[in-house]
């Protein structure tokens, strides 16, 4: 509550973690009260259970929850300047915050401030002053609760990943790729995105929570391949210009399908960026590329990305037509075409580390070569 911290010293620990055992594992709760005397109190009530992190402000508090985000927070409502609710607010709209179960503790306890809070997305309401037993128990009913969510997403995710993975691969293989394309592209989505984000490019467009969704969509570039005539994609050997602007539709065709599911599954959010890379994998930098002959940063991000990924994986992969390049040959022409067809910036990034793709590449090369030696 605001008024309450006259004479009291500025920050009693603010921002700071309690030290503990670290191998008590203990979870870690952000309590954000503007009050230093209500900070002191629920610190020394709580810190023998869990790991505490304190914020006097909810500015502070969101900057630290996007640093290190905890497994709860503590929220007061009667802030100055950001309230307890606009502090809920913004943590919803932040992808990286927007599932951290929070608890309101407020002194004010009328019945509808209680009901906004609980409207607003807050998971509980404790009224101050709180009796530790009570504040203990919801705390942990609701980390409990929360690490049943976190594990019962992740095992629907992994059997939707798994189903994906697979009717991709089984789209793959009808033009004889190699084995295992849609998973090392996906790996190289994943690698040259985060080193995107290490070195501050295309903020805020590109963070982990959009990355992530990125990486999940980049197996299904080449679902639109399933409307393509087996007699053109195994054609063994060059492709007249009219199959080739046939192959070419397989873009449009898997933006198509990808539309399609999306409007019966909406909630499948990584649907969208599925969508975009199906259609816009092949354009080019230059604006030569293809269906929609974009240009610079008019092609989606996603695909700038996913162009480096899908055409090293091309050129260091047997194809009909050609064997397998050298993994330094390969990124040397992925280089020699920065601002032609792929973005400058992304592979100003890509050279520094392509070394990390051939260590997938390679990894994967193995171990496909050890299941085939296995009997049976």
């Amino acid at each position: 509550m605001n008024g309450q911290n006259r004479g009291e010293p500025d920050n009693p620990r603010a921002g700071d973690f309690k030290r503990m055992d670290p191998n008590a594992n203990p979870k870690v709760i952000l309590v954000v009260d503007d009050n230093i005397s209500n900070l002191k109190y629920i610190n020394a009530q709580l810190s023998d259970s869990y790991k505490l992190a304190l914020a006097k402000s909810g500015e502070q508090g969101l900057r630290m929850a996007s640093a290190r985000p905890p497994d709860l927070v503590l929220l007061d409502i009667d802030m100055p300047g950001m309230d307890g609710f606009e502090t809920l607010e913004r943590m919803k709209n932040d992808p990286l915050l927007a599932k951290l179960p929070v608890i309101f503790l407020s002194a004010n306890n009328n019945p509808e401030t209680e009901v906004k809070a609980l409207q607003v997305g807050a998971m509980d309401f404790i009224p101050k002053p709180f009796q530790k037993s009570i504040l203990t128990h919801r705390i942990d009913l609701h980390l409990n609760f929360a690490k049943y969510q976190s594990s019962l997403e992740n095992t629907v995710r992994e059997l939707e990943d798994s189903i994906i993975t697979s009717f991709s691969e089984l789209i793959e293989a009808r033009d004889e790729n190699t084995g295992g394309h849609v998973k090392r592209t996906a790996a190289y989505v994943d690698l040259l995105g985060n080193k995107l984000i290490e070195r501050g490019l295309f903020a805020p467009e590109l963070n982990h929570a959009e990355l992530d969704l990125m990486v999940r969509a980049a197996p299904l570039h080449d679902i639109g391949k399933i409307g393509i005539s087996d007699l053109i994609l195994m054609k063994k050997g060059k492709l007249t210009e009219n199959e080739y602007e046939v192959v070419k539709r397989h873009t449009v065709i898997g933006a198509e399908v990808l539309r399609n599911i999306y409007r019966k599954t909406p909630t499948q959010v990584y649907l969208k960026y599925a969508i975009l890379i199906a259609e816009g994998h092949h354009e080019r930098f230059d604006g030569t590329g293809y269906p929609n002959r974009k240009k610079g940063a008019e092609i989606e991000l996603c695909n700038r990305i996913m162009s480096v990924a899908n055409v090293y994986d091309s050129l260091v992969t047997d194809r009909v037509y050609r064997p397998a390049l050298g993994y330094a040959e390969a990124a040397g022409i992925i280089i020699e075409s920065a601002g032609k067809e792929f973005d400058p910036e992304i592979v100003e990034v890509f050279k520094d580390m392509h070394g990390e793709f051939s260590v997938i590449a390679e990894n994967d090369k193995q171990k496909t070569a050890a299941q085939a030696a296995q009997p049976g």
